[in-house]
């Protein structure tokens, strides 16, 4: 698991640490109130899990990393759950094969509702109890900022699920969709950075997960950012162009990829005599130009980027960029109820839209160890360093990202063919 800094002060030991922990897990449990216990058991490809799984499984983290070390008289809620439930921490033991999570019918979700009030009840009393067990305040944080990170996961593998329903359900209603026409669009443009020698990673206070670490310096040649993201529209005159006919855009791999799979247009999209639609949250609505193009894979990021004569950033220059306070517009993010990209709204200058918020923006990085990285001893260190292979980095979070939980450092990663999140891009190109 992510080894965090420093915990924010007073986390644990009085009751702003019980409230906040209360509040995350109350808005875990929300996020699957509009499911029924069918949706909540179904598991619709390998790379997703049922909406139970996650609720159990962010309980047994606080389980099995907190109480089961920091509580008197520990007793498990159900042993068969440390196995049930432990998605990949060899270090704990035995796991569940991943991709038969669906497979798991009992316990019924009555049961993993009854788990997380157990679980709660029990991090209560200890949270409000007096001077914190040492070390309980990271492992706190920690704990907060992965279900989080399991909130945003939850709400893709629900959009997923609905999606392979031939029907098109909607999970929930959500605020009216922008109108499709292009005024208000935000205009294209390009923002240049000097380049030079610059330093990315966490710095100062804060938790920060162990890939973040440590700061240390790059050098970067000067390089010029798109001042929008790329949009439905745009995405649409590189399909009419034959872009996903023409190798000539393609990395190999991903030429191989896109034929294999019949690869002819972004996860979600339909077309029919009434032109194209997309399937969203909100169920099926026709694809509004102006907001930025979601569920792409790296393959197909990185194919439209050459097809504009460009190139997508790497992470140096989107952290770079992004670390600048002045002229670094924040999207939409999981708060605004939409859990859906927006259009950019129009800007001064050259200030960089939607840097933060509405879709990940897939970077030309590996997903690779900064120098002098060390992932923390035992178990919890497993979340990050076993899996810096074979993967690229994502930047600035979507519009299921729980408000508050990006930030410019952050470092989100995703093999190549991934497109079930919300991943787009924002082209970047040489100065």
């Amino acid at each position: 698991m992510n080894a965090p800094g420093p915990p924010p002060a007073s986390l644990v030991g009085d009751v702003d640490a019980a409230h906040r922990y209360a509040a995350v897990r109350v808005a875990t449990e929300a996020l699957a109130q509009p499911l029924s216990a069918e949706d909540c058991c179904v598991q619709s490809m390998p790379d997703a899990s049922p909406a139970k799984w996650h609720l159990a499984h962010t309980t047994w983290f606080f389980e099995t990393f907190i109480l089961e070390a920091h509580e008197q008289g520990f007793r498990p809620f159900d042993p068969a759950y440390r196995v049930l439930f432990n998605s990949y921490y060899q270090g704990v033991g035995r796991q569940h094969p991943r991709p038969q999570r669906g497979l798991l019918t009992r316990p019924p979700l009555a049961t993993v509702l009854a788990y997380r009030a157990d679980v709660d009840a029990r991090m209560r009393r200890l949270l409000e109890r007096g001077a914190p067990p040492a070390g309980l305040g990271a492992l706190l944080e920690l704990g907060l900022q992965h279900e989080q990170q399991h909130q945003e996961l939850l709400v893709t593998d629900i959009k997923h699920l609905l999606w392979c329903n031939p029907l098109w359900p909607a999970y929930r209603d959500a605020p009216a969709p922008p109108p499709p026409g292009r005024a208000g669009a935000a205009q294209a443009g390009w923002r240049r950075f000097d380049g030079g020698l610059v330093e990315i990673g966490h710095a100062g206070e804060g938790f920060a997960f162990d890939n973040e670490l440590p700061r240390h310096a790059v050098y970067l040649r000067p390089y010029e950012l798109a001042t929008r993201l790329v949009t439905n529209a745009d995405y649409l005159a590189f399909m009419a162009d034959g872009g996903y006919r023409d190798p000539a855009h393609w990395l190999a791999e991903g030429w191989d990829w896109c034929c294999a799979q019949q690869i002819a247009h972004p996860l979600y999209w339909r077309r029919d005599e009434s032109g194209w639609s997309e399937f969203t949250l909100a169920g099926g609505r026709p694809l509004a130009p102006l907001q930025p193009v979601a569920h792409l894979s790296y393959y197909e990021a990185d194919a439209y980027a050459r097809w504009a004569g460009a190139r997508l950033p790497t992470e140096a220059e989107w952290e770079a960029a992004a670390a600048r306070a002045a002229g670094v517009d924040q999207g939409h993010f999981a708060d605004s109820g939409a859990l859906h990209p927006r259009p950019a709204q129009p800007a001064q200058g050259g200030a960089l839209r939607q840097m933060f918020g509405d879709v990940w923006e897939w970077t030309r990085s590996s997903y690779a160890p900064y120098p002098g990285f060390s992932p923390a001893p035992g178990a919890v260190g497993e979340y990050n360093g076993k899996f810096m292979v074979n993967q690229y980095v994502l930047r600035g979070g979507s519009c299921a990202t729980p408000a508050g939980h990006a930030r410019a450092s952050y470092r989100n990663f995703f093999p190549t063919g991934a497109r079930w999140q919300f991943t787009g891009l924002r082209l970047a190109r040489d100065s």
